[in-house]
């Protein structure tokens, strides 16, 4: 990021604290005052949801290039640059654009009360209206009802991703609350890809679609997936394929992918979406932290021969699971997890399905976060579910101390994406 980018983001972080208050006016208000950019976007994909949203935005723009479209994309949060959060057909916004479109924006908005995320998701919009795309793939930051990317009247399509427990403070204590919370992106008579839900979110979801005359796509009813040996096989309401084995590693990710397999067949009527784009977008789809294997670096250069480092932003009791799932598949040597957690999370639900995996678990802070979670509480908590824990001050020094007990091993760094992150830059 340039310095120019780099002050005025901090400028606007700390005229704009992340307070998370969700409320649809103030973004109304300001996109108004920039002449409305939100309805002037290519054909809107709203992905909402707690788990798999990035991974199923990453795959569907994988296969609509494939295709030979241009996609834009808006996530979050990022890792390392914020410019990962616009994709503007294709390519990372550029610094000297986003910083013009940040300088609009607080101009536009003036001395009005106004979040971080709605005046950078305003910016957003005024990016993708200005530049040619087929298709905006738009994430939800947080929620979805009250949500700042919950201005589009009238998406092309809707997903919801597996909806867990998360964010309760903001979205509700029961699934039934946050599903119904996810479910306010849907739109009348806007189809919507729904992947695997536990019964009491499919339910909530189910009662939002029928109020809005919403049509679903549900996984395991109108769209169906099963694994195989080479990959897994796609069964929708016009479309049977058998397809690769996904890029992004992990079991879960097969109904990741499925999710973004059902949204290119909903989207067959108006865009050319053929198999062979499919299978390509599957294998060549990116998406840093999300069971990541680092392959070189500094990092890496701590451990002995042999060694296998792996990151993941997960952060809660699904994304615990989810891990699980694949360290039961991890059984030719130990694993040494590394964990640093933010104090929004539930830490005991998310090591409890990977206690059972692990030989030890190493707890850090993460720097510049005052929201991290002491590593002594993680320790004690991974105690607690009998694993052996301890602390390190940071990563290269629980890497150091790893490397010293076992003769080949593979460490896991997990608990946040803002962790996530800090190992990406510190791995260069």
């Amino acid at each position: 990021m340039s310095a120019g980018s780099d002050v005025l983001l901090e400028r606007l972080s700390h005229l704009h604290p992340k307070v998370i208050d969700l409320s649809l006016e103030r973004i109304e208000r300001l996109l108004a005052h920039l002449g409305h950019p939100e309805r002037a976007l290519p054909p809107v994909i709203h992905v909402a949801g707690t788990n798999g949203k990035g991974s199923t935005v990453a795959y569907l723009r994988a296969i609509a290039e494939a295709a030979g479209l241009r996609v834009h994309a808006y996530t979050s949060p990022h890792l390392v640059r914020f410019h990962e959060r616009i994709r503007l057909a294709g390519t990372l916004i550029g610094e000297d654009a986003l910083s013009a479109l940040l300088d609009e924006c607080e101009r536009a908005n003036g001395d009005a009360p106004i979040t971080f995320f709605e005046v950078t998701t305003a910016a957003a919009f005024l990016a993708f209206a200005r530049a040619p795309a087929d298709l905006l793939l738009l994430e939800v930051g947080l929620g979805g009802r009250l949500d700042a990317t919950n201005v589009i009247a009238a998406p092309a399509l809707s997903i919801i991703t597996p909806v867990s427990i998360d964010h309760v403070q903001f979205l509700g204590e029961t699934l039934t609350a946050i599903a119904g919370e996810k479910a306010g992106i849907l739109k009348p008579g806007v189809a919507c890809v729904v992947g695997p839900q536990p019964s009491e979110a499919e339910t909530a979801i189910e009662k939002r679609a029928r109020a809005v005359d919403a049509p679903l796509l549900r996984h395991g009813a109108e769209w169906h997936v099963e694994v195989t040996e080479s990959g897994f096989v796609y069964r929708g309401q016009a479309r049977r394929i058998a397809l690769p084995r996904p890029a992004l590693p992990g079991v879960h990710q097969i109904a990741n992918a499925g999710m973004a397999v059902a949204a290119a067949e909903a989207l067959a009527g108006r865009f050319a979406i053929g198999d062979g784009a499919i299978r390509t977008g599957l294998r060549t789809a990116e998406w840093p932290a999300r069971l990541q294997r680092l392959m070189r670096g500094p990092l890496i250069e701590l451990l002995p021969a042999g060694w296998e480092l792996w990151l993941d932003g997960g952060h809660n009791p699904a994304a615990g699971e989810a891990l699980a799932e694949t360290a039961r598949g991890w059984r030719d040597r130990p694993l040494y997890l590394v964990v640093g957690m933010i104090n929004t999370k539930d830490v005991a639900g998310f090591l409890r399905p990977l206690a059972p995996q692990a030989a030890s678990l190493t707890a850090l802070s993460i720097p510049g976060n005052p929201a991290a979670v002491a590593p002594e509480e993680i320790a004690a908590t991974g105690q607690a579910l009998g694993l052996a824990a301890g602390t390190a001050p940071d990563a290269v020094a629980a890497l150091k101390h790893i490397a010293t007990a076992s003769a080949t091993a593979r460490v896991l760094i997990c608990g946040s994406l803002y962790l996530a992150g800090i190992v990406l830059a510190a791995n260069g």
